[in-house]
């Protein structure tokens, strides 16, 4: 006959196997396919600011799999994302300036949403003060962020910490562009309000990156 001894142990054993079965199940829908073969040193060892790039138009595939890099949800229990970010606060949006639209970034579906129809490219150039490389480039990948999503958290020194999670999610985008064949360069020079009025941003939404991404001059 089972002692409770047993009859304990046997509960604990399928508990414990039953936390497995679940926490492999977890690992499997959480897992994303981001990039190329390359390893990470590869990658970083290739990354350069390029300003050429070929005729040849980004597909959606790379287009998503660069906008999951810069703010993809990695977790969908803790709705954690690929970069770091003070407090979970999520401070930031993406958008793509790209030949037929401008396309905001919806992390939840990890989709795309076309806020502005036509091209911008030229518009998004003059923003730039002129530079020929957002007007050539297949796609440009452009970064804002709503400051009060930090700051009413962490007060003035949350400004500080958007500009960081900005330059995380830049060079995600930069790094992932590499792994996909594709090059990259990181433009600060712009007016703010222009950029701004290009993507429509909303009240209190700030620009504060440009990435101009394609396919390399072969």
């Amino acid at each position: 006959m089972m002692t409770r001894y047993a009859r304990c142990a046997m509960v604990l054993v399928a508990v414990l196997s039953s936390c497995g079965r679940v926490d492999e199940a977890r690992e499997t829908e959480t897992k994303i396919e981001l990039g190329g073969t390359m390893s990470f040193e590869d990658v970083a060892a290739r990354r350069r600011s390029v300003r050429e790039f070929s005729d040849k138009r980004l597909n959606e595939n790379e287009l998503l799999k660069i906008l999951f890099a810069a703010q993809g949800i990695t977790d969908p229990g803790s709705g954690h994302r690929s970069v770091p970010s003070a407090g979970a606060t999520y401070p930031l949006e993406v958008y793509v300036v790209s030949p037929d639209s401008v396309l905001h970034y919806d992390p939840s579906s990890n989709s795309m949403k076309k806020v502005v129809q036509g091209d911008m490219r030229a518009d998004l150039a003059e923003a730039a003060l002129g530079q020929s490389v957002v007007r050539s480039a297949p796609a440009s990948v452009v970064i804002t962020g709503f400051a009060t999503r930090t700051t009413q958290r962490y007060g003035e020194r949350g400004h500080r910490y958007v500009y960081m999670e900005a330059g995380h999610a830049a060079q995600n985008v930069l790094l992932q562009a590499v792994s996909l064949g594709l090059v990259g360069v990181p433009i600060g020079a712009f007016d703010d309000r222009e950029v701004e009025s290009i993507l429509g941003c909303g009240p209190g939404e700030k620009a504060l990156y440009i990435l101009p991404v394609g396919h390399p001059v072969k």
